[in-house]
């Protein structure tokens, strides 16, 4: 049987591809650092306060905005602290998309991709609308309360805010006031406010950011947002929330730039992965075997590394799609479905404690792989409930209720903790398998010259391929988690701040295909024969240009390579 590449080729052309592959590594990461810039970027929008046109509360046909002929007058917070009741119902807060730059109007490009809102709400709180919510109808003068006293009344920490909230686009060539609905929802938003001034008539509040709208694709050149919040003393709608002083909108958005250099790796790394994966399983059907388990694991991998770096992101510049985001992570989480389930099969495959001949399968692994698949399900089952019912309703969160929050954090931690787990057992499998190879080198000395040399370059490169393996899964783990707390601190935490930057994001992709490229070469069957006899005096063996062929005595048809069958064998002299 000829063997594996990674057997058989010579320490000089190894040591080529090596080089190579480590080059091609560095241009991933200096192409994330010195070319793209940062993967999202965002603009901080301040509500402008617009009168409502009467008896327009329920028609979505009826748009104000703050630009353009025909654009809403503003009003100013006097005349609302004037009011007697805040203007209630009869003011709107309108965020226009994206706003001037320099004095020059920008819009979006399909090249961004996605837009998510999140808000930022600060509440002005009357001292009589406190001391109302102990001593129903009794005033703070009456009480004769002093302005210590006042700081111990606080606004109830179980706060909810009722948000009508309707979003319109428009493109280049429409009209300024030609805007169109695209989505519109009454939402329940549950507030988490400090307290941070207090004077003798009111209380001001700032309150933790709540996510309002997450959108899949940005096909249109801009976007309005009206924002009303609807007083229903029936309804009990906003009723204890006190006045909104301000709205302020946070436009988040992947960069296009960004994009570009994104879409151009994937358009080079997809025919390579694809014309590689041809090319070894054509070398596989040419032996008189089945593949064995590992070749179907790299087919596997290779597949799901193909479905991850197919381009279609290209499609969005033509079609609206919605549902990009909500494919790009089920094409993520195949990936690493498929990916984890290869390293503990990987690993457990030179293991070197079978002692028998039968063939392995993946059902070998069942209680490995079930722990992997149960918790992808798992992800998954989450991604589609928030962004598959986005398709419907963007402005749908789980992150609104206090219990989709605990649930959704839960999940988070989970994830985490479980990665971090994941990649602890893998260490552990990876150091029984180097204990193993140990085991086995002390029957090296009892060899021949020619069998010892031969293993002693195998195992050398074996071992470097499985730490090469190991930092490809600790830079996996890192990168799993860090993109599970940046998506979603602007929901849970804004205090946390984590940027994945696009050195971090370009590099790790890169090695992905880089290292499921050089394991598809390694691990294909060699074209190499074996030689009809050895000569001991044969001094090729110790040079640097020794091309590892099998010994005639390895010919377990079952087997790819022969460092498996070294723990079979028995030293041959």
């Amino acid at each position: 049987m000829p063997g594996t590449i990674l057997e058989n080729l010579s320490t000089r052309k190894l040591s080529i591809l090596v080089t190579c592959l480590l080059i091609c590594q560095a241009l991933c990461f200096l192409i994330g650092g010195l070319i793209a810039p940062l993967p999202a970027n965002h603009q901080n929008i301040l509500g402008m306060v617009c009168k409502d046109i009467p008896g327009s509360q329920n028609d979505t046909s009826v748009w104000l905005y703050t630009r353009g002929k025909g654009k809403c007058n503003a009003v100013s917070q006097e005349e609302i602290e004037q009011h007697d009741v805040k203007m209630a119902n009869q003011i709107v807060f309108v965020f226009q998309m994206p706003i001037p730059r320099e004095g020059h109007v920008l819009d979006y490009s399909r090249w961004q991709q996605n837009l998510i809102g999140v808000l930022q709400v600060d509440i002005a709180y009357d001292n009589d609308v406190l001391v109302g919510k102990i001593y129903p109808f009794i005033s703070l003068a009456s009480l004769k309360i002093s302005y210590p006293a006042f700081l111990f009344l606080q606004l109830d920490s179980h706060a909810v805010v009722t948000i009508d909230a309707r979003l319109a686009y428009r493109n280049k060539e429409d009209s300024d006031y030609d805007w169109k609905l695209y989505a519109t929802s009454l939402e329940r938003r549950y507030l988490d406010c400090q307290s941070i001034h207090v004077s003798n008539t009111e209380r001001l509040y700032s309150c933790e950011t709540i996510p309002l709208f997450e959108l899949g694709s940005l096909h249109h050149d801009f976007y309005l947002l009206n924002i009303r919040l609807p007083v229903d003393t029936d309804m009990k709608m906003n009723l204890d929330v006190g006045h909104i002083h301000d709205l302020q909108l946070t436009a988040i958005y992947q960069n296009g730039g960004f994009t570009k250099v994104w879409l151009s790796l994937k358009t080079i790394f997809f025919p390579i992965v694809v014309a590689i994966m041809i090319w070894f399983w054509h070398r596989v059907h040419l032996l008189q075997r089945s593949p064995a388990l590992i070749e179907y694991m790299l087919i596997y991998l290779g597949l799901a590394l193909t479905f991850l770096n197919m381009p279609l992101e290209y499609l969005t510049l033509a079609f609206d799609m919605p549902f990009m985001l909500l494919l790009s992570d089920i094409r993520q989480g195949v990936f690493y479905a498929t990916l984890l389930s290869f390293w503990l099969v990987f690993a457990g495959e030179h293991m070197l404690i079978q002692e028998t001949g039968k063939r392995s399968a993946v059902k070998n692994y069942w209680k490995h792989l079930s722990a992997v698949v149960v918790g992808c399900i798992s992800l998954f089952a989450f991604d589609v409930c928030e962004r598959g019912v986005q398709l419907r309703n963007p402005f749908y969160s789980i992150w609104t209720s206090r219990v989709g929050t605990n649930l959704a954090l839960t999940f988070i931690v989970l994830a985490g903790i479980s990665a971090g787990v994941y990649f602890l057992f893998l260490c552990y499998m990876i150091w029984k398998v180097f204990r193993n190879i140990s085991l086995k080198q002390s029957s090296l000395p009892s060899m021949s010259a020619a069998r010892r040399i031969h293993y002693e370059g195998i195992i050398y490169r074996f071992k470097f391929l499985m730490l090469a393996t190991l930092i490809c899964a600790a830079l996996t783990v890192i990168g799993f988690i860090m993109g599970q707390i940046a998506e979603g601190h602007w929901k849970w935490d804004e205090n946390i701040e984590v940027q994945l930057t696009s050195a971090f994001l370009t590099g790790v992709y890169g090695m992905w295909n880089i290292y499921i490229f050089a394991l598809i070469i390694l691990y294909a069957p060699s074209h190499k024969q074996w030689p009809t006899e050895l000569n001991s005096s044969n001094e090729r063996i110790a040079s640097e240009e020794i091309e590892f062929n099998n010994l005639p005595s390895d010919s377990n048809p079952s087997e790819i390579s022969s460092l498996t069958s070294f723990s079979r064998k028995a030293a041959f002299d």
